[in-house]
């Protein structure tokens, strides 16, 4: 196959795309707001397609797997693998808000704040055990299917995909059916993929526009810090990780820079759930393991909000001089745990999170979220790419855990990512 000229591949497209994007928001505002509609269609367009590809994925993965057991030892690994990391980047923002202090001198009288934060108070109760619950449950077998709720999708794709082994004598045509119809469902991801560069211009143009880049400056420590520390994050933490289980974290983030450039574009990470999961099972993680780990670990593995939870509290409770002693900060860690898992599923998790956790830590006033609501957007980015980039790890170690990896195969796919890019796309 000809190799594509550098202008027809898609990560430089959308590095055009984000520029051009910024460059309107920055100089013609108005204009730049206007392209909302395109940010919000590309990522609509991609929600259509993620209940369809985890299904299939992850039913499939489960009715090739004659022993069941092995599924429930998957399932338990990868939830250790998460607790351990999403409470490590807890506890990393909560010591770098303490060492670096970013709220420190702002001296704000908690009596002059303003701003409405109160939707994020009302989705606030749904992180609670109840909230979680009714989260999960569907209401019919098929209705998560039509919906965006990936906790339901998960819950009936491993139903399925254990009645399809328990039945499999009978159930034989349905698993077949299942393949066939996994070939047409990814090429509908390609071609969506095809309009990532608009959906990216107008997301990012949207952003610049209507917050401005001057109405970052005036908060941008907290906003160097938070990206500061998930960079670490990554290259130390994640980075010693991979090093453990054989591969390079800078190889893999390359290997999958065109959805990382998707995320940064357009602030979601489920823009690149769909590319994701095929490029882990292309490098070597077993169908069943990406469609288990990763769709579970976009809510419940979220290192990049758990750092943003931990430090801009710690910010806010600094700028409002709230003196907050290692007890509290202690049951402030304990309830950020707890809010982070329980929020699994609820749209704008970051956010929401944040608002679950200040209103059961009354020290810290729940209406000091204003003081980083309008620049909360600028951190949505580095909070996706974390995300992504801590999921696509957990893919490879919970494989390798399970003898389940291909490593000649994944070593392969990242000497050689623009060659594997090209087969995907035939």
């Amino acid at each position: 196959m000809k190799a594509k000229k550098f202008y027809q591949q898609l990560y430089f497209q959308v590095i055009i795309a984000i520029t051009l994007g910024i460059l309107l928001g920055n100089f013609y505002p108005e204009l730049g707001e206007k392209m909302k509609p395109l940010g919000d269609g590309f990522i609509k367009l991609v929600k259509m397609i993620i209940a369809p590809v985890i299904f299939i994925t992850l039913t499939l993965g489960i009715a090739h797997m004659t022993d069941l057991k092995k599924v429930g030892r998957i399932a338990i690994k990868a939830m250790l693998y998460f607790f351990t990391f999403s409470t490590l980047a807890l506890i990393i923002g909560l010591v770098v808000g303490n060492i670096i202090q970013p709220g420190a001198g702002l001296n704000i009288d908690p009596a002059s704040l303003s701003g409405d934060v109160s939707q994020y108070q009302q989705k606030a109760h749904d992180t609670t055990l109840t909230g979680f619950i009714m989260n999960i449950i569907p209401e019919t077998l098929f209705s998560p299917l039509v919906g965006d709720n990936i906790l339901q999708v998960l819950l009936v794709a491993i139903l399925m995909g254990i009645a399809l082994v328990l039945t499999k004598e009978k159930s034989g045509k349905v698993t077949e059916f299942l393949q066939v119809l996994a070939a047409p469902v990814f090429k509908i991801v390609h071609m969506l993929m095809k309009l990532a560069p608009i959906g990216a211009f107008g997301a990012m143009a949207f952003t610049i526009g209507k917050y401005g880049l001057a109405s970052v400056l005036n908060l941008i420590f907290l906003v160097g810090t938070f990206y500061i520390t998930s960079i670490l994050f990554v290259v130390l933490v994640l980075g010693a990780v991979a090093w453990y289980n054989g591969f390079n974290i800078f190889k893999l983030m390359y290997y999958l820079k065109e959805e990382l450039l998707l995320v940064l574009g357009t602030s979601s990470s489920e823009s690149a759930l769909p590319g994701i999961m095929e490029k882990m099972e292309k490098a070597g993680c077993s169908k069943a393991i990406v469609g288990l780990v990763i769709p579970t670990g976009y809510s419940f593995n979220l290192d990049g909000t758990n750092i943003y939870m931990t430090l801009a509290s710690l910010f806010i409770a600094q700028a409002l001089n709230i003196d907050l002693s290692i007890e509290k900060q202690l049951m402030l860690l304990l309830v950020a745990m707890l809010s982070s898992k329980g929020a699994a599923g609820v749209t704008g998790a970051g956010f929401v999170t944040l608002a679950a956790t200040l209103a059961v830590v009354p020290e810290i006033p729940i209406a000091g979220m204003t003081l980083i609501l309008g620049i909360d957007k600028f951190m949505s980015e580095c909070r996706a790419l974390t995300n992504v980039i801590g999921n696509s790890v957990a893919t490879v170690v919970v494989a390798n855990w399970e003898k389940q990896l291909d490593k000649e195969q994944l070593q392969y796919c990242l000497a050689n990512p623009n060659e594997i890019e090209k087969k995907l796309e035939v």
